[in-house]
């Protein structure tokens, strides 16, 4: 991949374009040996479930991933009313020194894990005015994740699918549509399966994607996050690139047959 191109959030730059998950792994030396094999340099971590010195009896995440090697990216997994969100974030800046980058999820209930819009629009702003540099789950809605830019968020984070689902991107049109019309990164987040998904959001333009389940539930956690780093890079490249043109037909040879002996044909 071309070192000058950058993933670019809130004014700092990364080399890689993949964002790991620490939670769901069997154990915290597994998490460790996954997000090495990702090449990922932005991790998030679920304030409510994860240790980061909140909890001074248990295992510390911060011990194998330390805050030097990483850019730690707090999220809000497990909360539903955009007062609990706001909470947990302030929680996450004391805890980690001031930190102002997040990621903001509201969810609408337990079975599907859905954003709640409303609720997220609501936290966004207040998150905003607070100093936050606010990263957002949202709906793969165009219109909403327009709103979100116009609130002051960082970068919007569209599901691919459910939470978990590994069913992939169910709607590449509006993943397309979204990156068309904003100007912050558009990251996939949620409904990874394997590599060939994030391959598909890279092909697409957007500009990074995020994942955990995908990774720590394959069942070689480790192998499955060099693949994710892998398919990100082709997925980039491949956009990079630029793809040929889709036919319905095509009358050309990929050889060409001018001036080749017997190359001439009557009807």
């Amino acid at each position: 991949m071309n070192k000058q191109d950058n993933l670019l959030i809130a004014n700092k730059k990364y080399s890689s374009r993949l964002i790991v998950g620490t939670g769901k792994y069997k154990n915290f030396e597994q998490t460790k040996l996954a997000v090495q094999e990702s090449g990922a340099e932005i991790i998030t971590v679920a304030i409510r479930r994860t240790n980061i010195g909140q909890n001074k009896n248990e295992q510390n995440l911060l011990d194998f991933l330390p805050k030097s090697n990483y850019t730690l990216l707090p999220n809000t997994a497990g909360c539903f009313t955009s007062n609990d969100a706001i909470r947990t974030l302030r929680l996450a800046r004391e805890l980690l020194d001031g930190d102002n980058l997040v990621k903001l999820e509201v969810l609408a209930d337990q079975d599907t894990l859905f954003p709640n819009m409303p609720e997220t629009l609501k936290a966004t702003s207040i998150l905003v005015k607070e100093g936050f540099n606010v990263m957002v789950y949202c709906t793969d809605d165009p219109i909403q994740c327009h709103i979100l830019e116009d609130l002051g968020a960082v970068a919007v984070m569209p599901l691919a699918s459910l939470i978990g689902s590994g069913m992939g991107i169910l709607n590449p049109w509006n993943i397309k549509l979204i990156i068309d019309r904003i100007k912050i990164p558009v990251l996939i987040d949620a409904g990874v399966g394997t590599a060939s998904d994030a391959t598909i959001a890279m092909e697409l333009g957007c500009d990074g994607v995020l994942m955990n389940s995908a990774i720590a539930y394959a069942n070689n956690p480790v192998l499955m996050a060099k693949a994710m780093k892998q398919a990100v890079q082709s997925g980039r490249n491949a956009y990079l690139a630029g793809r040929m043109a889709k036919k319905n037909y095509s009358g050309i040879a990929s050889s060409p047959i001018d001036g080749l002996i017997n190359s001439s044909y009557s009807l």
